[in-house]
C-alpha cells in the first residue's frame, strides 16, 4: 500500500483534519474548565470557632473566603457574639471565594418561661427542661411515697414559680421523692461517651455529677462538647448505689486516651 498516496487522498486528509480540530477543541475546553473551576486549587477552611464575627471575617478573608451569619444560639458558658459553629466545618476543602455560614452565640440570651414540673417523673421533667432550653442540675432526694416524683423545682437554691421568666440555659435543680423500697440504682458504663451524653446517662440513672475534670486537650467550651469520658468514679459495678449518689467524670479530647471497654467476666460453676 502506498502510504504517501493514502495521505494525499482528500477524504483521508479531511478526516485527519477533523480529528485534529476536535482534539484541539477538547484540549482547549479542558484547560479552560480548569481555569474557570480553579482545578486543584482547593483551600482548607480555617477553624473560626470562638472568634468574634469581625475576627472570623478577617481570618476568612486571609484564606480568600467570605462569611455570612445565618443563625444564633445561646450558650451560657460561651463568650457572647462569638462563632458557635460554621458550615463547612474546619478542615473542609472548598473553592476560593466560598461563603462560610456562621452560627453565633447570641449577644442577648432568650427569655424562657419556667414550666411547672411538680408531679412529673424525673425523666419527664428533664425532657421538658431540655425542650425549653433549660438544663437539669442536681437531683435532691427526699423521703416520699413515690420515687423520682418531682416535689419542687429550684433555681439558684430557691423555689421558682411556674411562669417566672429566666434566661435560656439556666440550671434547674429538682427535689424528687425517694421511697425506701425503691431507692437504689446502678452506675452505668460511660467511658467513651461524649460530655453531654455522659451527663444525661448519669441523670437517667438517678445519679448526680459531682465533679468534671477536663485534661489539657480541652481548651474551650466547644472542645468540651466533643470531649469524651476516659475515667469515671465510681466505675461500673454490679453493686447498687443509693439514688442521688455522686459520680466524678474525667474527660479528654484525645480519643486514644480512652481505654477499651472491659470484657465481661465469665464465671464457671
Amino acid at each position: 500500500m502506498n502510504i504517501s498516496g493514502f495521505f494525499k487522498n482528500w477524504i483521508v486528509r479531511n478526516i485527519l483534519g477533523a480529528v485534529i480540530l476536535i482534539g484541539g477543541l477538547l484540549l482547549a475546553a479542558v484547560l479552560l474548565l480548569k481555569v474557570v473551576t480553579k482545578h486543584n486549587r482547593e483551600l482548607v477552611v480555617p477553624d473560626l470557632s470562638n472568634l468574634t464575627v469581625e475576627e472570623a471575617a478577617s481570618v476568612a478573608a486571609q484564606h480568600k473566603m467570605r462569611i455570612e451569619v445565618i443563625d444564633s444560639v445561646y450558650v451560657r458558658r460561651m463568650a457572647r457574639g462569638t462563632v458557635y459553629r460554621h458550615n463547612p466545618e474546619a478542615g473542609s476543602h472548598v473553592k476560593e471565594g466560598r461563603r462560610i455560614l456562621l452560627t453565633i452565640n447570641a449577644v442577648l440570651p432568650k427569655s424562657i418561661s419556667m414550666p411547672d414540673l411538680v408531679g412529673y417523673s424525673m425523666r419527664q421533667a428533664k425532657a421538658e427542661l431540655l425542650s425549653r432550653g433549660l438544663q437539669l442540675g442536681t437531683l435532691i432526694y427526699v423521703n416520699d411515697i413515690a420515687t423520682n416524683n418531682v416535689i419542687s423545682q429550684l433555681y439558684r437554691h430557691s423555689e421558682i414559680e411556674p411562669g417566672t421568666r429566666i434566661e435560656s440555659g439556666s440550671v434547674i435543680d429538682l427535689v424528687v421523692g425517694l421511697n425506701a423500697a425503691d431507692s437504689v440504682t446502678y452506675v452505668p458504663y460511660i467511658v467513651g461517651s461524649r460530655y453531654m451524653n455522659a451527663v444525661n446517662s448519669i441523670h437517667d440513672n438517678s445519679l448526680n455529677v459531682e465533679n468534671l475534670y477536663f485534661d489539657n486537650t480541652v481548651k474551650d467550651y466547644s472542645d468540651s462538647l466533643n470531649a469524651v469520658v476516659y475515667r469515671q468514679i465510681p466505675e461500673m459495678s454490679e453493686e447498687p448505689l443509693k439514688m442521688g449518689s455522686a459520680v466524678t467524670l474525667y474527660l479528654t479530647g484525645d480519643k486514644n486516651k480512652v481505654p477499651p471497654r472491659p470484657e465481661p467476666e465469665i464465671t464457671v460453676d
